[in-house]
């Protein structure tokens, strides 16, 4: 007992040194690729109004702190037609980019910032799987989690720093808390999500309507609870940080690339595009109401997988939103091939391996194609289409497998072994 204790404890601290040792080389590459490569606009924008708001009592929303940022990134203040560059996160997130403002060195603070985002990458794909309860065999766990840091929608937030990454995986986690009935953690998770609110506000909108519906009340009023404590303590810095904030949300749209289908359409069709993209936003919003009503009563097979295709909407169903954040709609990708394992067993393979390669090599192509270079290079609207319509077929093809409850004994201790 005492040799395999020992051999255990050994293993684990070559395991903690090994790890160690990869943060830190993927560190030393981060620096690296930071100082030859001017970028990280997303980050900027929030390490700038955090060190303003700690070192100079700045409201990160002031036009002093926005031009400050403008500076920093055109060397002069935006001009008409470029990005203002301003804070429009809620002021409680200023406490995630406050470690990272104490660095005064910009290239250094990105490039720890992106090691914390890959590692937020790595952990996001590990919980989505188990999350959806899939059992990859080695090799596509290991091109699974390949393809999770290197195809687009994963590229363009860690370039540019979006913590997107980190609101998913803290989302993930929440999920997983909400299967094992921690509804006080899954409450408090879901209040630290918030830090982009345009994002969440429909999963936590079905999560609510769900946990109504179960009595499960604890996850609400943690929630609740949570969201307030954070403002209130905001508050206590910044009194009318509501308000400003909302300010810079309505103003938001009016300086970024479209962030809705109707203003894509309308880039696509200036006459009439603007009236489909909202005929093709209502179409799907009476889709993801119907899945709400029909789930709300579910079990969490049923609850996750509406969750999955709430995920995937919200980019179509008039929020505004970018093709940078798709990195939300992760979970169901683990989703969709867990589904596919269950109804095809080891003749899903092909079909997962397929969708892997054409998701990553077809958005990638896309994205070249279509991509505008001016001070930096400006997606096309039509980077809004190719995910989210891969996700809504592939969700709908395993519906049934993904929603059904375990048909056996068997099939049922094995769920609840894996909570």
């Amino acid at each position: 007992m005492n040799a395999r204790r020992r051999k255990t404890s050994w293993l684990i601290w070559v395991g903690i040194v090994l790890g160690l040792g990869l943060v830190a080389l993927l560190g030393w590459a981060n620096y690296r690729y930071t100082s030859e490569n001017p970028g990280g606009n997303d980050f900027v924008v929030h390490w700038i109004g955090a060190r303003s708001f700690l070192y100079d009592g700045l409201s990160p929303y002031s036009d002093e702190t926005s031009e400050r940022i403008q500076r920093f990134v055109y060397g002069r203040p935006a001009q008409q037609g470029e990005h203002e560059l301003r804070v429009a996160y809620p002021l409680y997130s200023v406490a995630l980019f406050l470690p990272f403002a104490l660095i005064k060195d910009f290239v250094l603070a990105r490039a720890i910032w992106m090691t914390v985002l890959e590692i937020g990458l790595a952990a996001t794909a590990l919980l989505s799987i188990r999350l959806a309860r899939w059992r990859p065999g080695l090799p596509v766990l290991i091109l699974f989690m390949l393809f999770s840091l290197v195809w687009y929608h994963a590229v363009r937030p860690l370039i540019n720093g979006n913590a997107v990454i980190l609101v998913v995986l803290v989302l993930v986690g929440a999920l997983l808390a909400i299967r094992s009935r921690q509804d006080e953690i899954a409450g408090i998770l879901l209040a630290l999500t918030t830090i982009k609110p345009q994002l969440v506000v429909l999963v936590i909108a079905f999560i609510a309507i769900w946990a109504i519906a179960q009595k499960r009340w604890k996850i609400i009023s943690w929630l609740a609870a949570s969201v307030f404590i954070l403002s209130a303590f905001a508050a206590l810095f910044l009194p009318d940080w509501i308000v400003q904030n909302l300010r810079e949300v309505l103003r938001y749209p009016g300086y970024n690339p479209p962030g809705t289908v109707a203003a894509a359409f309308a880039e696509f069709w200036p006459g009439f595009g603007k009236t489909l993209g909202w005929i093709f936003s209502g179409f799907f919003i009476i889709v993801m109401l119907v899945e709400w009503w029909l789930h709300r009563k579910a079990e969490f097979r049923g609850f996750l997988w509406t969750v999955c295709l709430t995920l995937a909407l919200s980019g179509w169903v008039g929020i505004q939103n970018d093709p940078g954040n798709f990195i939300m709609m992760a979970p169901a990708l683990a989703l969709i091939f867990a589904g596919l394992d269950a109804r095809w067993k080891r003749a899903s393979l092909p079909v997962t391996l397929g969708s892997l390669i054409l998701l990553l090599v077809a958005i990638w192509a896309i994205f070249f194609a279509t991509v505008e270079y001016t001070y930096q290079p400006i997606q096309s609207p039509v980077m809004f289409f190719p995910l989210p319509a891969f996700l809504f077929i592939m969700l709908y093809w395993v519906r049934w497998w993904a929603v059904r409850p375990p048909n056996t004994w068997f099939e049922q201790i094995t769920a609840d072994e894996n909570l």
